[in-house]
C-alpha cells in the first residue's frame, strides 16, 4: 500500500514538474534593442528621405508605435529608468561620469525579475550603470554577460584602444578577444544565447554602442552618405546602417528557429540625435539647421523636443501586436517594465513601487488612465540634483521648460515662441506638479552608490577615473584625456566589505599596456577602409611622487619612473569610506592615479 501511494505521489509531483515546465515554455521571450544615440529622425520609415532603414521600417510596420515617447536626455540616466521603471534620478544616475552612472544596489531591475520568473538573461553590448561590484550585469540578474567597459568604446574603462573592430570585451567578467565589428559581434553572441534556450523563454538586452562616438564603421556602409549635404555626418549613418541590417538578421534568425511568433520585439533608443541633426546656436538646445530632426528643436543632451522623444516600437505576434498602429498617447521609459510584467505575467514583489504604468492599455485602445498626465526628464549631470536643472515638464500638447519657457507644441512644434506669460494658471498649476514631484524624489538624492572592495565577487578591483567624484562637470572620462594627461582629481566613493590588509596599485597607465609611469603610449593606427583614425598623440607625464588617502590613513612613496605602478599597502576596517590619490609631476602640478586596481590580501 505504501508502494502505491509512493507511487501516485511521484505521478503527480512529476505532472506537477512537467506541467510546470511546459507553463514556463509558453511564456513569450523578450527581445530589447536598445540603439545609442539614434533620434527620432533617424529612421525612414518616421519621414526621414536621406537614410535608409528598411529593416527597421518593417519592424515600424507590424508594431505599436509610440510617437510621444520620451526617455532621459542622456544615455546612462534612460537605462536605468528603462531597466527599473524608475525615474533615473530615483535610481542614482542622473549623469553619465562623476560616479553617477552608478545604479543603485537597492534598485531590482528587468533581468532580476525576468530570472527569478524562469527565463534565461543575457546582455550584449552596452551597460553604462557600473563596471564594479555590486553594478555589474552579473550582479543585477544577467546570466550571460558580453559588454565593452564604460559608456562608450574608448573611454576609460574600456579596453585601452579597442576601435570597434577585433576588440577586447567582457565576457561574464573575463576579458575576451572577439573578432568582427562590435555590432556583429553583439548581434551573433545574441542569437546563440538565443538558440541555446530550449527549455526556457529567454530575455535578451541587445544594447549597441553604436551610433555612439567614436564614429568608426566600414566604409561599405557610410560611403552611400557621403558628399551629401543633407547629412552632417556620413559615419554616424553609415552605424545605423550597419545596426538595421543585423537587425534585419536577427529578425530572420528569430523566424527560422521558429521563435519570433511568440517573441515580443521591442526597439528603442537611449535619448535624441548625437549626429544626425545640426544645430545653430547653442550645440545643444539649437533648431536645426542641417539633416532631420522630425521638425524638433534639440539634440541629444538638449531639453528641448529633441533630446528626449524617440522612437519605441513593439511587436508580439501571439499576443496580438501585429499590425502597424501609432499610439499618440505621452509616454516613457519607466512604462517598459511594467509594460513586460502585464505582457508576460511576471510575479514581482508587491513592494516594488513603479513611477511608470503599463502600456498595454494604449495598444489596446483605452487611454483613460493617461489623460492630462505629466512626465517630467531632465539633464542634472552634476553631483546633487538641482531643482529644475535643464528640466522638461510634459503634458499632452504642453511643454515647461526649466520652469520658464512655456510651449505649445500643437501650434509651435519648435518650441519657438515662449508663451508663459500668456498662461499663469496653467504655469501655477505645472510648478505645483513639479514640486510635489521633486520633494517626493529629493530625499534620495543624499543615496551615495559605493563601489564595494574586498568581496569574494570581484577581487581584484580595478577603478577608473570616470567615476571620480568631481567639482568638475566631467571627470576624465575617455582614453584621450589619458593620453593628454589630463589634469584633474578626485575621490571614490567605496565600501570596505571585510576588514584586513589591501594593496592599492595606482597607474598612469591601463594594466594591459604594461606602460611605465612616465612613458608615452604608441598611437593606435588608423584602419584602412573604415573611418578609423589615427588616436591623438600621448604626453609623457613626469610624475615623482604617489599619495593615497583612505580612512585615517595618509601614505607618501617616492615613485619609479620605470615602473608600472606604485603599490601602497594598508590595513583596512570593514565600512563605508573614501579614496583618493595624488600624482605630483615635476611641475608640482598634482592629479589624480587614472587607474587603481585594489586586492584584499
Amino acid at each position: 500500500m505504501k508502494q502505491v501511494t509512493f507511487f501516485i505521489g511521484f505521478l503527480l509531483m512529476s505532472f506537477s514538474f512537467f506541467s510546470c515546465n511546459d507553463d514556463i515554455k509558453k511564456q513569450p521571450n523578450v527581445l530589447l534593442i536598445m540603439v545609442d544615440d539614434q533620434g527620432y529622425g533617424d529612421i525612414a520609415s518616421l519621414g526621414n528621405k536621406e537614410i535608409k532603414t528598411p529593416h527597421i521600417d518593417a519592424l515600424h510596420a507590424i508594431s505599436a508605435r509610440f510617437t510621444d515617447y520620451h526617455v532621459s536626455p542622456t544615455c546612462a540616466p534612460t537605462r536605468a529608468a528603462f531597466l527599473t521603471g524608475h525615474h533615473s534620478n530615483r535610481t542614482g544616475v542622473w549623469h553619465t561620469v562623476n560616479g553617477r552612472s552608478l545604479i543603485l544596489e537597492r534598485e531590482t531591475i528587468m533581468a532580476q525579475v525576468f530570472k527569478e520568473n524562469g527565463y534565461s538573461t543575457g546582455i550584449f553590448g552596452k551597460w553604462h550603470l557600473g563596471d564594479n561590484y555590486p553594478f555589474r550585469p552579473q550582479d543585477k540578474g544577467f546570466d550571460e554577460v558580453l559588454i565593452h567597459g564604460g559608456g562608450g568604446m574608448e573611454q576609460t574603462m574600456d579596453y585601452w584602444d579597442n576601435d570597434y573592430f577585433d576588440d577586447m570585451y567582457r565576457h561574464n567578467g573575463t576579458l575576451k578577444k572577439y573578432d568582427g565589428f562590435c555590432t556583429d559581434v553583439w548581434f551573433e553572441n545574441a542569437k546563440k544565447f538565443i538558440g541555446q534556450q530550449q527549455d526556457k523563454p529567454f530575455f535578451c538586452y541587445l544594447s549597441t554602442n553604436a551610433a555612439h562616438s567614436p564614429y568608426f564603421v566600414a566604409d561599405k556602409y557610410s560611403d552611400p552618405y557621403k558628399d551629401n549635404e543633407n547629412i552632417p555626418n556620413a559615419p554616424f549613418y553609415g552605424l545605423l546602417a550597419n545596426v538595421d541590417e543585423n537587425i534585419g538578421k536577427m529578425v530572420d534568425y528569430l523566424e527560422a528557429i521558429k521563435l519570433k511568433d511568440n517573441t515580443i520585439i521591442i526597439f528603442t533608443t537611449d535619448n535624441g540625435t548625437a549626429k544626425g541633426a545640426k544645430v545653430e546656436g547653442h550645440r545643444l538646445d539649437g533648431f536645426v539647421v542641417k539633416g532631420n530632426n522630425a521638425g524638433m528643436r534639440g539634440i541629444k543632451a538638449s531639453m528641448y523636443e529633441g533630446g528626449h522623444r524617440v522612437p519605441l516600437f513593439i511587436h508580439w505576434k501571439d499576443g496580438g501586436i501585429t499590425t502597424g498602429k501609432d499610439v499618440n498617447e505621452l509616454t516613457a521609459h519607466f512604462d517598459v517594465f511594467p509594460t513586460l510584467v502585464d505582457l508576460c505575467k511576471l510575479n514581482i514583489n508587491p513592494e516594488i513601487k513603479f513611477d511608470g504604468k503599463s502600456l498595454v492599455p494604449l495598444i489596446n485602445g483605452e487611454n483613460e488612465n493617461f489623460k492630462d498626465r505629466i512626465v517630467i526628464t531632465n539633464s542634472q549631470r552634476v553631483e546633487v540634483p538641482e531643482p529644475w536643472r535643464r528640466t522638461a515638464l510634459m503634458q499632452n500638447n504642453w511643454r515647461l521648460i526649466d520652469g520658464v519657457e512655456l510651449y505649445d507644441l500643437e501650434k509651435d512644434p519648435e518650441q519657438r515662441t515662449n508663451i508663459a506669460d500668456q498662461f499663469p494658471e496653467k504655469m501655477e498649476e505645472f510648478k505645483t506638479a513639479y514640486n510635489k514631484w521633486w520633494k517626493d524624489l529629493e530625499p534620495g538624492y543624499q543615496d551615495q552608490p559605493r563601489i564595494i572592495i574586498g568581496h569574494h565577487a570581484e577581487n581584484p578591483t580595478h577603478l577608473f577615473s570616470h567615476d571620480w567624484h568631481t567639482k568638475k562637470i566631467a571627470s576624465p572620462w575617455h582614453q584621450r584625456h589619458i593620453r593628454t594627461g589630463y589634469i584633474d582629481n578626485g575621490y571614490w566613493l567605496i565600501s570596505i566589505a571585510e576588514s584586513g590588509k589591501y594593496s592599492f596599485k595606482l597607474r598612469r597607465w591601463p594594466e594591459e599596456t604594461h606602460l611605465t609611469m612616465n612613458a608615452k603610449a604608441p598611437i593606435r593606427p588608423a584602419i584602412p577602409g573604415t573611418s578609423v583614425t589615427e588616436s591623438k598623440k600621448s604626453k609623457s607625464l613626469t610624475i615623482k611622487q604617489a599619495k593615497l588617502a583612505i580612512q585615517d590613513t595618509e601614505l607618501i612613496e617616492e615613485v619609479d619612473p620605470s615602473a608600472e605602478f606604485i603599490e601602497f599597502t594598508v590595513d583596512l576596517n570593514k565600512g563605508d569610506t573614501k579614496l583618493q590619490t595624488w600624482f605630483t609631476l615635476d611641475t608640482e602640478e598634482t592629479l589624480g592615479a587614472y587607474y587603481v586596481s585594489v586586492e584584499k590580501l
